[in-house]
């Protein structure tokens, strides 16, 4: 396990819409690298970098063409390695994104999977036997290459899936054994991918998809799970202080396959879902937890986080997401007030947690846009970082209509630069809170967890970490709890008191306490 993800607060970075250094309307790695005190600012320690890979951009960069070269809209590998050494200078880790679940239609594996004649590609995608085999249960293309055959599809046209193989095989004609030496192939070069990056400079990969491998796979996914174990032995021997951090969002199993931490994601009826983003958007009834209307219940977000929590320690993280790429910011269902709660909360919890960029100064999200590089729905998450009120936001010098996205126009866009003179921004909230997780390691991502008070259906919810007791109460209404413990407060938006043996909350409070000593 590398030492350093017991303190680590990640940034997550969407480089087309963070930072443009030659006014070309798209964001690069240059202009990373000029936010790196930014950055640090934050008290952020580690970086999560969306795909920066050369690409064909159907997919934001997520089908990859060249796994060995960066998106010349980027820069160069020459930039890419100078940003990972300008990081270390500065105490900065980088995860790059690793993507390998599929490629691009346009990679060169693929283009020589799909001849017709047999060579060493043939296997390295998933290939029904003939053109007129395609079962409907997959997602295959058919008829359109020379090759005798149809090839499957992890989920856009342009992403044909890499052959990891087949748990359960249905038609043997043509699916494969995770032990055959097409499937091993396939991993043998996803571990040659990273050790290229590892050796660059990069610290290690956030890893889409990744419980997606190995085709015909319930439940625990047992053959995508010996898969990681394979790619992490790898990493214990060659690469010791690397991290992996997969988007599996079933953490119990993630670890156990190897991963250090696993993303704990917006999914349907899951903990994160009965946290933030519990709404009917038909209705406009929010039961969230930390919706101010106080509809939510932190028992169904225990019940499962608990459980996940006792399966992970001392063996890897949860990692909790103020957003991501894939995500409607917090915004869109949350008042500025409901989002700074909830993100403190976030910082207080045990695990590795991640801020996606804009979250700190309560970007919105952007409604109605056209899908930009098949983002559909997730492209009014990933609009420019807006930085200060010059020409488009301070995200670059290009002219309106040449930026990848717009940005916020309105008369009340929130900026860094406005954030930085309001003391009570969320900005300014979550540096406080960040400082205090890094100089307390009760905070950080080992620290115990310890529920004092959680009622079905009730608030406020109390809960210990180490000498620290961290009390929520994100309604408008006053709320209080049994609570025996002499504490002096240490950081609180809001406020609360004492009335005997009782915690009284004053409505939308949170309260970071310490244990008297």
């Amino acid at each position: 396990m590398p030492d350093w993800l017991k303190d680590a607060v990640f940034y997550e970075i969407y480089p087309q819409t963070f930072c443009d250094s030659n006014g070309d309307g798209i964001g690069d790695i240059k202009g990373i690298e000029s936010k790196l005190d930014y950055v640090m600012s934050l008290g952020c320690n580690a970086i999560w970098l969306n795909p920066v890979y050369d690409s064909p951009f159907m997919d934001a960069g997520y089908d990859v063409r060249d796994y060995y070269k960066v998106a010349e809209r980027y820069g160069t590998n020459d930039d890419l390695k100078h940003l990972f050494e300008t990081a270390h200078e500065k105490g900065i880790k980088i995860l790059l994104d690793l993507v390998p679940g599929h490629t691009s239609d346009q990679n060169e594996w693929f283009l020589k999977s799909k001849r017709p004649e047999k060579n060493d590609y043939t296997g390295r995608y998933i290939w029904t036997d003939c053109v007129w085999e395609a079962p409907p249960q997959y997602r295959l293309l058919c008829g359109i290459t020379d090759r005798d055959g149809n090839y499957m599809v992890n989920y856009f046209s342009s992403q044909p899936a890499l052959n990891y193989g087949f748990n359960k095989i249905t038609h043997p004609a043509w699916q494969k054994s995770p032990t055959d030496p097409d499937c091993v192939a396939t991993v043998e070069a996803l571990k040659d991918i990273m050790r290229y990056w590892l050796n660059m400079g990069c610290d290690g990969f956030r890893v889409d998809m990744a419980d997606s491998l190995v085709k015909n796979e319930d439940g625990e996914k047992p053959e995508t799970c010996k898969v990681w174990k394979n790619v992490r032995a790898m990493l214990d021997k060659e690469f010791p202080d690397a991290a992996i951090v997969s988007e599996w969002c079933n953490p119990k199993v993630s670890v156990g396959a190897g991963f250090h931490s696993d993303f704990y994601l917006d999914h349907d009826t899951n903990g994160y879902r009965i946290l933030f983003r519990d709404k009917n958007w038909e209705t406009g009834e929010c039961k969230a937890v930390f919706g101010k209307n106080g509809k939510g219940d932190i028992t169904k977000f225990l019940d499962e986080y608990l459980d996940d929590l006792k399966g992970t320690k001392g063996k890897g993280y949860i990692s909790f997401i103020t957003c991501n790429h894939d995500t409607p910011r917090m915004t869109r269902m949350f008042s500025e007030l409901e989002a700074k709660i909830a993100y403190s909360f976030i910082f207080m919890m045990p695990g590795v947690p991640f801020l996606y960029y804009g979250d700190e100064i309560g970007m919105k999200y952007m409604e109605g846009l056209t899908s930009k590089e098949g983002g559909f729905s997730r492209t009014g998450t990933r609009t420019p970082m807006q930085w200060d009120s010059t020409a488009n936001c301070g995200f670059s010098t290009a002219d309106a209509d040449k930026l990848y996205l717009p940005v916020d126009t309105g008369a009340d866009a929130v900026t860094v630069e406005k954030a930085e003179a309001d003391p009570d921004s969320i900005l300014n909230t979550l540096r406080k809170v960040i400082a205090i997780r890094h100089e307390n390691t009760d905070l950080q991502s080992d620290g115990d967890f310890e529920v004092i008070y959680a009622v079905k259906e009730k608030y406020p919810f109390i809960f210990k970490r180490g000498e620290f007791f961290i009390a929520v109460n994100p309604t408008e209404d006053v709320q209080k709890a049994p609570f025996a413990f002499d504490c002096n407060t240490v950081f609180e938006i809001g406020n609360h008191s004492r009335e005997g043996s009782y915690l009284v909350m004053q409505p939308q409070t949170i309260s970071l306490l310490r244990l008297e000593k």
